[in-house]
């Protein structure tokens, strides 16, 4: 049985910030238009971060049971270690999507009703990327959930909830945290290049392949910049976005210099914490700029 520190370390915590960064953006935007509710954003936090650990136990299991995850270069897998059952495993899955849509529930309650079949297609979407018989993420559509769920989803529902309405600021806070979102997917798929190829699983990175891969990623980091001086537009205290760009500089430096399988994984945290730099830096210019 899994070790509860083995649980954590399958639950990916560095991917965490894909969840975070978002109801932070989305929080920001609500608070520049005179309009943030605390609990909101917290109940909002709460069903991103149940989502995302949802997922990354959703694609270890689906993963798993299709031998994908055999001899992967990266974090522990517990299907494919077998430091768990394939059964624990989506057991652990469907038990953080339930805690997501109780949560999403009671946003729905106090906000609107029509929110509950976005939340009903974001559980689908999370599942289906590797799970059922025909997983969309091995059809090179991963980038594309990622994109809507995780940034035009995440911040702007998070600020028509709180707000109940949206601004600009909001929809180029969504655009840029989902392109730092996708930015993480390929340089994960791109170090998973070789065994994904074995394995089947046709990710955009491997439809891509690397050389047009790693240029993917250096133009999804810079339009997330690009978006923030546009930011910038509306309040100049947006552009404290901009102080995620050293860490950003430094991953695209490894990406763009033909960097390969585990010297591709602190790309993965250091985009991580571009884009929780970023979200926090947009989320307190907004704020000043209110």
């Amino acid at each position: 049985m899994a070790t509860p520190a083995q649980w954590i370390e399958g639950a990916r915590p560095r991917t965490l910030p894909a969840a975070i960064a978002p109801v932070l953006v989305g929080s920001g935007a609500a608070a520049f238009i005179d309009g943030f509710v605390w609990w909101k954003a917290l109940l909002a936090l709460g069903v991103a971060l149940a989502l995302q650990i949802g997922v990354n136990y959703a694609n270890d299991y689906s993963d798993g049971i299709r031998g994908t995850d055999e001899h992967r270069v990266g974090p522990l897998r517990l299907v494919g270690s077998k430091v768990a059952t394939a059964r624990q495993v989506k057991l652990a899955a469907f038990v953080c999507f339930g805690v997501g849509a109780a949560l999403g529930l009671v946003l729905a309650a106090t906000s609107a009703w029509w929110l509950l079949a976005v939340g009903a297609v974001a559980i689908l979407a999370a599942w289906f990327y590797t799970g059922g018989r025909t997983p969309y993420g091995y059809r090179a559509l991963g980038e594309v959930s990622v994109f809507l769920f995780f940034g035009l989803v995440a911040v702007l529902g998070t600020t028509y909830v709180q707000a109940g309405r949206l601004h600009w600021t909001a929809v180029a806070g969504a655009v840029g945290i989902g392109a730092l979102a996708c930015a993480l997917l390929v340089a994960n798929n791109l170090r998973d290049i070789p065994t994904d190829t074995a394995a089947g699983k046709r990710t955009l990175a491997v439809v891509l392949g690397a050389p047009r891969s790693r240029r993917l990623y250096a133009g999804l980091v810079a339009l997330a910049f690009v978006l923030a001086a546009v930011s910038g537009l509306a309040t100049p205290w947006a552009l404290l976005a901009l102080l995620a760009l050293p860490l950003a500089v430094r991953a695209v430096r490894v990406v763009v210099g033909d960097a390969v399988g585990p010297a591709l994984i602190p790309v993965l945290r250091d985009t991580g914490l571009t884009e929780l730099v970023y979200a926090v830096g947009l989320t307190i210019g907004l704020v000043l700029g209110s």
